[in-house]
C-alpha cells in the first residue's frame, strides 16, 4: 500500500516520518493547538514519537491515515490532517486536523481538508471511495466549524457529554458531508 501524496496551491500533504518528531512535538506542545483536542500538551519528545508511530500503524493496518501539512516552498511541517478512522463497508470516515497558530486564518486548513476530502471521495484511500465524512467539534471551536461549513459540511446535532476532555465531560457537535455536497475549493 503506497501512501498517497497530495499537493495544493500552497501545500504538500504527505506521510509523517520519524524525522518529523520535533515538528510534531512543537505542534502538540502548543496549548492553543490542543485546546479543543483530546490530548494534553506534550511535555516530552517521547509523546511525539508515540504519536508518529500511531499514525504510521493506522495506515499500515488500513484503519486510518494522517498527512503532514507542509508548506510547498520550505517543506516545513505546520500541521496534520487526515481520517482518524474509516469503514470500508459503510464507505465513511472521521476527519481530524490541527495547525500551528502562526498559520491560522490564512485558509491553510480549508485548503488541506479540501484536498483530503477530494481524495477520499474520489477513491484515493485503501478503503475505496467514501460516501460520507464526519467531523466532530467541541462547542466554541468556531474556527474549526467555519472550515467545515465552508466545505459544505452540515451540522447534524449535538452529542451530549460525548468526550472526556482534560478531566471534564464535554458536548460534541457532529458535522457530516456527503460526496454530492462537497464544495471543492
Amino acid at each position: 500500500m503506497v501512501f498517497p501524496d497530495l499537493t495544493t496551491r500552497r501545500l504538500l500533504l504527505n506521510t509523517i516520518t520519524p524525522s518529523d518528531v520535533n515538528a510534531v512535538f512543537s505542534l502538540f506542545s502548543d496549548p492553543q493547538v490542543v485546546n479543543y483536542y483530546d490530548l494534553d500538551e506534550f511535555t516530552e519528545i517521547s509523546q511525539a514519537e508515540k504519536l508518529v508511530q500511531l499514525f504510521t500503524s493506522r495506515f499500515q493496518a488500513a484503519t486510518g491515515i494522517r498527512w503532514a501539512i507542509r508548506l510547498q516552498d520550505t517543506g516545513s511541517l505546520i500541521g496534520t490532517c487526515g481520517f482518524n478512522s474509516w469503514s470500508e463497508k459503510m464507505r465513511n470516515a472521521v476527519i481530524g486536523y490541527d495547525l500551528l497558530p502562526a498559520y491560522w486564518n490564512k485558509g491553510i486548513t480549508t485548503e488541506a481538508v479540501s484536498a483530503i476530502a477530494r481524495g477520499g471521495f474520489s477513491g484515493l484511500l485503501p478503503c475505496g471511495a467514501l460516501h460520507r465524512i464526519q467531523a466532530d467539534t467541541i462547542p466554541g471551536n468556531v474556527a474549526s466549524e467555519r472550515v467545515l461549513l465552508k466545505l459544505g459540511f452540515k451540522e447534524e446535532g449535538l452529542r451530549r457529554e460525548a468526550i472526556l476532555l482534560k478531566g471534564t465531560y464535554r458536548d460534541m457537535k457532529c458535522f457530516g458531508l456527503l460526496r454530492h455536497e462537497f464544495k471543492d475549493i
